[in-house]
C-alpha cells in the first residue's frame, strides 16, 4: 500500500466485531500498516483487517479472504470476519446468483449464504478433536476450563456468576498467555449456560489483545463445550457483549457436532479512502520511570 496514494476501504461489522476490508489491493498491506490502520483513536480503528479477492473464472465462483488481527499478524480463521467477507462479496456481485458463495480462508473453504431474514450464515467444519478439560494457573489461582481449536485455539472458561461482573480485561490477558495453552496462547471465552438453547459469552481475543464485542469462533467453541457437557442443545443462540445473538444450528452425534452453521448480522457500514495520515501513527509512549 502506497503512503502517497489514498486507497479505498470498506468498514464492516459482524455481531460487534468490526473490520477494515481492502478489495483486490495491488499489494497486500504490511504488518506495520495493518497495526496503524487498526489503531483506535489515532487511525481508522478495527478489530482486524482482511483483503478480499475474486477467484475462479469471474462467474461467481468465490472469493479469497486473507485475515489479519489488529496486531498485524495473520490468523487462519475469523468467522465473524468471514461472514463480513461474504457480505461484501455479495455486495460486489461475486456470488452464484442464488445467494451463495464460497470464501477461501487460511483454514479452508467456507460456504456462505444469505438467510431469508438477511443474516449471513456459514457452513463450518466441526472440530476434529475432543475438548480437553485442563487447569490453568493465572492471577495466583487455578482455573479449570476447556481447550478446543475452532480454526484458532480457544480456552473456554465456565463462569458461575453474572458475566456483567466477569473480569475479562483483568483476567483475560493472564489466561491468554498462560504456558498451559502453548506458545501461541489462545482466545479466552468467559461462558455461562443459562438455558439449553442460550449461551452467554464474553471473549478476550489474542491478536486484538482486548475484549471484543463478539467472537464467531468463540461462539462455536462455547457451543461445542455446551454440547459435550450436556448443558446445551442445538439450535441455540449465543448472546455477545455487542448485544447481538449469533445462531448455531446443525446435527449432533454423541454430544459432538457432526455438521453445523453459524449465522448472524454482518453489516456494511461505510466506505472511504485511506489517506497517508492514517498510516502516520506514533509508537507507544516510552514513559519515564
Amino acid at each position: 500500500m502506497s503512503r502517497e496514494t489514498p486507497r479505498t476501504y470498506s468498514r464492516l461489522s459482524g455481531g460487534g466485531n468490526d473490520f477494515l476490508a481492502l478489495v483486490e489491493p495491488e499489494e497486500p498491506p504490511s504488518p506495520e500498516e495493518i497495526r496503524a490502520l487498526c489503531q483506535r483513536g489515532l487511525s481508522l480503528g478495527a478489530d482486524g483487517l482482511f483483503t478480499l479477492r475474486r477467484v475462479g473464472d469471474g462467474d461467481g465462483s468465490g472469493a479469497r479472504m486473507d485475515y489479519f488481527n489488529a496486531d498485524g499478524e495473520g490468523a487462519a480463521l475469523c468467522l465473524n470476519g468471514t461472514r463480513c467477507a461474504a457480505r461484501l462479496a455479495f455486495e460486489l456481485g461475486w456470488d452464484d446468483g442464488e445467494g451463495r458463495i464460497e470464501i477461501l480462508t487460511g483454514a479452508g473453504a467456507v460456504a456462505a449464504r444469505v438467510t431469508p431474514n438477511g443474516a449471513i450464515e456459514l457452513e463450518v467444519e466441526p472440530p476434529s478433536g475432543v475438548p480437553a478439560l485442563i487447569e490453568v494457573v493465572a492471577d495466583r489461582r487455578t482455573w479449570s476450563g476447556w481447550q478446543i481449536p475452532i480454526g484458532v485455539p480457544h480456552f473456554v472458561l465456565p463462569w458461575f456468576g453474572t458475566l456483567a461482573q466477569a473480569p475479562v480485561e483483568e483476567l483475560g490477558p493472564a489466561l491468554r498467555h498462560a504456558p498451559e495453552l502453548g506458545s501461541e496462547g489462545a482466545n479466552v471465552d468467559f461462558v455461562r449456560f443459562p438455558r439449553r438453547n442460550l449461551i452467554e459469552l464474553r471473549t478476550y481475543e489474542r491478536g486484538v489483545e482486548a475484549e471484543t464485542l463478539a467472537c464467531g469462533t468463540g461462539a462455536l467453541a462455547a457451543a461445542a463445550i455446551g454440547l459435550a457437557t450436556g448443558e446445551s442443545e442445538l439450535p441455540l443462540e449465543v448472546l455477545t457483549l455487542g448485544g447481538y445473538r449469533l445462531k448455531v444450528a446443525g446435527e449432533v452425534e454423541d454430544r459432538r457436532p457432526r455438521a453445523w452453521t453459524l449465522a448472524g448480522d454482518a453489516r456494511l457500514v461505510a466506505r472511504g479512502e485511506i489517506e497517508a495520515e492514517a498510516l502516520d501513527v506514533p509508537p507507544a509512549p516510552d514513559w519515564s520511570p
